[in-house]
C-alpha cells in the first residue's frame, strides 16, 4: 500500500495525538483491531458533553471563547478638551484649575523709567506740607532775608527767601541755581545776586536748595528730574499756603509766579512749564540745558568723563523721548524769554538757538537774546542789560 494512503495518514495522526499505538502492518484483519483500539478515543473526541469543565484545550492562536462585552473596552482617551486626560495641553495656562495661578510682582519686570516721563510726571500731584522760616539771614533796607526749609516727596529741602518790605502782596519769582560741585554749594549760592535783584524791584523771591545740595536731604534724581520735583512742590506749596492771611507766606502773590532758572536751572524751568502748564505766569532760560536730553548727557558724560551717568546714557531713544520736554513744547503755555551768550562753551548756544527756532514754529510767545562777547555767565553791561530784559519781560506777564 502507497504511504500515502488514507490509513497511513490516519495511523499517522493517531500517533502524533497519542490515541494508541503506530500499526504498521496490512491486511483486512487489522481494521478490525485498529477499529477496536480507537473506539474509545473516537468516543471521547465526539462527546462534547462528557468533558468536565477544566478540561485541557488545545493550544489555539485565538484568544479563550469569552461572552461579548456589552459595549466596547475603553481606550486610553485623548481628549481635545482641556481636561485631565494625560496628554499635555499645547498651552501653558489651563483652561480652568481649582487654584490660579498666582501672578507675577510687579517688581519682577519693573520698569527702571517708571515715572519720569512728561506724561507721568503731568499726572501726579504736588505739593503738601508747609514752608517754614528757620531762621533770619539778613536785612536789607530793600528786603529782609530769611532761611526757609520745606518739604518735597518726602526729603527736608532748604533755601532762602527774600521778602520786600512794604505793604500789600508781591509777585513770586523763584530763581534755580544752575550746577554747583554738592561738596562746595552754600545756600547763597552764585545767583544770589540775581535773586536780590529781583527782590529790591519788588519780587517776593524764593531759591530753593535742591535735594542733594546741603543742607538739604539726599533723594533720587535721574535726569535731574528730581530737581523739578522740588520746584514743583514747591510751587505747589506757595499757592495754597500764600491764602493763609496770617502765614508766612501771607505776603506772596500765589496767582503770580514767575521762574527764573541760569544753566542746569534753565533745563529745570522748562521741564516745570511743559510737566505743569499753568505752574507760571512766564519763564526766564538763561544759558539753558537743553531739553533733549541725549544731546544733555552727551555733553554732561564727556564733562565727567562718563561717571556715575551709565543709568541716563544706556536708556533706549524711545525712552528718553518720553522723557525730554523737547518733544512736549506743544504743552507749554507760559512766556517764555531765552538769554545766551555768544561765547558760551560749557552750554552751546546752539541749544536755545534751536529751542527759540522750535517755539516759534508752534506760535508759542517767545524771545530771543543773543549776547554777543559773553560765556556762560554774563558780566559788565551786558549782565545789566539782561536784569532790565527780564524786569521787563515779566512785568509784562
Amino acid at each position: 500500500m502507497s504511504s500515502h494512503s488514507p490509513e497511513k495518514r490516519e495511523q499517522t495522526q493517531a500517533a502524533e495525538q497519542g490515541r494508541g499505538r503506530i500499526v504498521t502492518q496490512t491486511g483486512a484483519w487489522w481494521r478490525v483491531l485498529l477499529g477496536l483500539l480507537l473506539l474509545p478515543g473516537l468516543l471521547a473526541c465526539g462527546g462534547l458533553g462528557l468533558l468536565p469543565a477544566d478540561s485541557f484545550a488545545l493550544p489555539t492562536l485565538a484568544a479563550p471563547a469569552s461572552a461579548p462585552p456589552e459595549s466596547p473596552p475603553p481606550r486610553t482617551p485623548v481628549s481635545l478638551r482641556p481636561t485631565y486626560t494625560p496628554v499635555p495641553s499645547p498651552t501653558p495656562i489651563p483652561a480652568h484649575t481649582s487654584t490660579p495661578s498666582p501672578t507675577p510682582s510687579p517688581t519682577a519686570t519693573a520698569n527702571p523709567y517708571e515715572g519720569l516721563s512728561i506724561a507721568e510726571l503731568a499726572a501726579r500731584p504736588y505739593g503738601g506740607g508747609a514752608l517754614r522760616i528757620v531762621e533770619t539771614m539778613e536785612y536789607r533796607p530793600t528786603f529782609t532775608r530769611y532761611l526757609i526749609t520745606y518739604p518735597s516727596d518726602g526729603l527736608t529741602l532748604y533755601g532762602f527767601m527774600d521778602v520786600p518790605e512794604g505793604e500789600g502782596e508781591f509777585p513770586v519769582a523763584i530763581v534755580l541755581h544752575g550746577y554747583v560741585d554738592p561738596d562746595e554749594y552754600r545756600v547763597k549760592d552764585y545767583t544770589t545776586r540775581y535773586a536780590d535783584a529781583l527782590a529790591e524791584a519788588g519780587y517776593f523771591v524764593i531759591h530753593p536748595t535742591y535735594r542733594n545740595h546741603p543742607p538739604s536731604d539726599n533723594g533720587p534724581n535721574p535726569y535731574r528730574i528730581g530737581y523739578a520735583i522740588d520746584v514743583m512742590n514747591l510751587i505747589a506749596i506757595v499757592k495754597e499756603q500764600s491764602l493763609d492771611a496770617t502765614g508766612v507766606l501771607r505776603r506772596a502773590d500765589g496767582n503770580n509766579i514767575y521762574l527764573w532758572g541760569h544753566s542746569m536751572g534753565g533745563g529745570i524751568a522748562l521741564r516745570v512749564i511743559t510737566v505743569w502748564p499753568e505752574a507760571v505766569r512766564a519763564a526766564v532760560l538763561y544759558g539753558a540745558m537743553s531739553g533733549d536730553e541725549a544731546l544733555n548727557y552727551e555733553r554732561i558724560s564727556a564733562w565727567s568723563e562718563g561717571r556715575e551717568w551709565e543709568f541716563e546714557m544706556s536708556a533706549p531713544s524711545e525712552v528718553l523721548q518720553t522723557i525730554s520736554p523737547i518733544s512736549y513744547l506743544d504743552r507749554i503755555q507760559a512766556p517764555v524769554s531765552i538769554h545766551h551768550g555768544v561765547k558760551d562753551v560749557t552750554v552751546p548756544p546752539a541749544w536755545s538757538e534751536q529751542l527759540c527756532r522750535l517755539l516759534t514754529a508752534g506760535n508759542h510767545v517767545v524771545e530771543c537774546f543773543r549776547y554777543e562777547g559773553q560765556g556762560h555767565t554774563f558780566y559788565g553791561d551786558s549782565e545789566k542789560l539782561f536784569e532790565d530784559r527780564v524786569l521787563s519781560f515779566f512785568a509784562v506777564w
